[in-house]
């Protein structure tokens, strides 16, 4: 197999899962297991907090341990395995453990990907953008059958097209991987310093820290916006499905149209992109505003992470990619979203529109590191 379908095929596979998990778990949780709004976001974000700690510590030890490879087997059935304990469990506190048991495990599946990606992209000159386009093509197809489902069956079948997505990733993730992968990448040299001391990493890391943290309202209470709108489960799916679209077609053009445009002007446009999105579904209520604003995910979230990418490709040294990997998936996609999935929480149950607005309001700093390191003209 070719590496870049390889990548591709595992880019889906995995995404299509990701795609269920995060816009549709909390809901999940509220239906199935009759949760209040709080308390699910309680759960969630304690999921969040324990993929931070996995990502940060567990996922860069584990890259020492075992191959890319190898860790590409492991992982996908490990979390099968802890996903099922969802079915029995229906306590706060049980489902709490079970939640921060499976987010040590089923996360580590996102840097890993993307240290597959950074890897192949030294070694094979993949195009990382068309393979991650598929990445969202696998996400905008689990919205798409979830909103489905969800309409026929309810939020029951939740579950089950997470079991089903998670028997594709083990069946794509068993087909033989490219060699490179088969070395251990990271050595004792790839530690936390050496990352932090590479030049721009802290710059970098911040700025993605708060703009990607900035998604926790939308991911964790998008679904439950729209119903508060009166859209049915049916079409959720698919009005969900046009910011990953947006996403789809950023990532198929993204290598040709971004390649000589500054990594520190890609997280300008991103910020200020964010602050106008989060602001205007804040302000104003309305179902053609959240569905306008959708377009804006190929600038909130897909353009400050292939910004970050490309500083990975350029800057960090090879040994030290799966680190950087791990502390960009545990504080950037990790930590930040679920400290703003708590205040998320605590303003959606007064207003909805305060939960978006709150965000807009948080991104702010993001812009003025932006600017501050394209004045510097060092990226």
């Amino acid at each position: 197999m070719k590496h870049q379908t390889w990548l591709s095929t595992n880019f889906f596979t995995f995404f299509f899962t990701w795609g269920i998990f995060i816009p549709y778990w909390t809901a999940w949780l509220v239906s199935e297991k009759e949760l209040t709004v709080a308390a699910a976001s309680s759960i969630i974000a304690a999921g969040m907090i324990a993929r931070s700690f996995s990502t940060l510590f567990f996922f860069p030890a584990l890259s020492k341990r075992f191959s890319l490879a190898q860790l590409m087997k492991i992982l996908p059935v490990v979390s099968t395995g802890l996903l099922l304990l969802f079915i029995p469990i229906d306590s706060f506190i049980g489902l709490l453990i079970v939640m921060i048991l499976f987010s040590l495990f089923y996360p580590n599946m996102l840097p890993l990907m993307e240290s597959n990606a950074s890897l192949l992209m030294r070694t094979h000159q993949i195009h990382y953008g068309r393979s991650r386009s598929w990445g969202s093509i696998g996400y905008t197809t689990g919205l798409i059958l979830i909103g489905i489902t969800t309409a026929i069956w309810s939020e029951s079948s939740i579950l089950t097209m997470m079991l089903i997505g998670s028997g594709l990733i083990i069946l794509a993730s068993f087909r033989r991987s490219p060699d490179v992968l088969h070395e251990r990448v990271s050595n004792q040299n790839g530690t936390y310093r050496a990352v932090l001391a590479t030049p721009g990493f802290a710059i970098v890391m911040s700025i993605c820290i708060i703009i990607q943290g900035a998604h926790a309202s939308y991911y964790n209470y998008g679904f439950l916006y729209l119903q508060e709108l009166g859209v049915s489960s049916f079409y959720i799916g698919f009005i969900l499905n046009i910011a990953v679209l947006s996403e789809i077609l950023f990532f198929a053009l993204a290598d040709r149209l971004l390649k000589n445009t500054p990594i520190s002007s890609m997280f300008v446009i991103a910020g200020i992109g964010s602050v106008i999105r989060w602001v205007l579904i804040g302000l104003f209520p309305s179902l053609w505003i959240f569905m306008i604003t959708q377009a804006f995910h190929s600038i909130t979230f897909g353009l400050a992470h292939y910004a970050f990418i490309r500083y990975l490709y350029r800057v960090v040294d090879k040994e030290l990619i799966p680190t950087a990997q791990g502390v960009y998936a545990s504080l950037g996609m990790g930590l930040s979203a679920a400290l703003l999935t708590f205040v998320g929480g605590y303003l959606y149950d007064i207003s909805s529109g305060m939960a978006f607005l709150g965000m807009g309001i948080s991104v702010f700093p993001a812009i003025l590191l932006a600017f501050w390191l394209k004045m510097r003209k060092t990226l």
